[in-house]
């Protein structure tokens, strides 16, 4: 099979086009013939080394997939050959097939295509863990979506609107913005432009955000916090921006806020029937139409890098795809 392999640390360009063995599902296991992969900022961290999983190398990059399945392994009961799924695989997804846990495959809904499965579970689940499990985002809150442009911050936008909370989306671009809007948030700090600080202040009377959804990290975390309101919740999500920021304690005491960690992956790993449960709530909302994952572009699996460096500079709205 070909796969993108990560041979040696470093840029998405240091990635290689390999001709490997096509892998063999073990027990508990089924094989997918991958129809597309979701690209995501750990999948760029990775392959530099800055994420808190490192593979031992070389390996292939990849998180999330859809596909069919193909062959399954001994003691699958609930799979069989043929099955369209999604699946979180960490890594390997950067391929034409992958061999995963049967219990971390999930059916994907009639009518929903490859792409936009592909471009679903990671960004939504991640979204819904965070505002609905850690944030405990209530209706009639208001929440600040830091990154909105992007994945993980346009479905953050959108389950905010679900829970109905009044939805404030900062990101660093008009273009951001409007994706945010078009998504249904209430209110848009560019914050490349204006203070973020100022600005949320202004648009919330100077009683600050009750849950603020971080995916960026950087300096922008601390003009977050300090934009919290009384018993605010800060969501640590990620670090798009590269750097990992310290959280000035004494902020989070005088606004008896919290600074709450939010990890899927392991999340999903760790507690599999309430990730299962929140995958299926998921999945019904977009089969009503009140969820529209956002594919701005299809990459062909050689063109895995570019995809790659293009999330690296932060110039995607949405979600990209690879198809192998």
């Amino acid at each position: 099979m070909k796969a993108i392999q990560c041979v040696e640390w470093g840029d998405p360009h240091k990635l290689i086009l390999a001709e490997l063995p096509l892998p063999e599902p073990g027990a508990a296991q089924v094989r997918i013939r991958i129809a597309a992969a979701g690209v995501n900022f750990p999948d760029a961290l990775i392959v530099q080394k800055k994420y808190q999983v490192q593979p031992t190398l070389p390996f292939i990059p990849g998180t999330e997939v859809a596909g069919c399945i193909d062959a399954v392994g001994e003691g699958v009961a609930h799979l069989k050959v043929g099955d369209r799924v999604i699946a979180f695989v960490g890594v390997g997804a950067f391929a034409e097939f992958v061999c995963t846990p049967a219990a971390l495959a999930i059916a994907i809904p009639e009518g929903v295509s490859d792409e936009v499965a592909a471009a679903f579970a990671l960004t939504y689940a991640t979204s819904h863990h965070a505002l609905f499990d850690r944030g405990h985002l209530k209706a009639g809150e208001t929440l600040l979506v830091m990154g909105a442009g992007g994945g993980v911050g346009l479905a953050a936008v959108e389950l905010g609107r679900i829970a109905g909370a009044r939805v404030i989306a900062a990101a660093s671009s008009a273009e951001k913005l409007a994706a945010a809007k078009e998504h249904g948030a209430d209110e848009l700090i560019e914050y490349s432009t204006v203070d973020l600080r100022g600005a949320v202040k202004e648009l919330t009377g100077s009683n600050g955000a009750d849950v603020i959804y971080d995916p960026v990290g950087g300096p922008g975390t601390e003009a977050a916090v300090r934009s919290l309101a009384w018993r605010g919740r800060l969501l640590i999500v990620g670090f798009a921006q590269g750097d990992i920021p310290q959280v000035p304690a004494n902020l989070l005491l005088l606004k008896g806020a919290s600074a709450v960690g939010v990890f899927w992956g392991d999340f999903a790993k760790r507690e599999p029937k309430a990730n299962f449960a929140m995958l299926n709530e998921l999945f019904a909302w977009l089969k009503e139409g009140k969820l529209r994952p956002h594919v701005s572009r299809v990459y062909p699996l050689a063109e895995t890098p570019r995809a790659l460096e293009a999330l690296l500079a932060r110039n995607v709205v949405g979600k990209l795809v690879v198809r192998p």
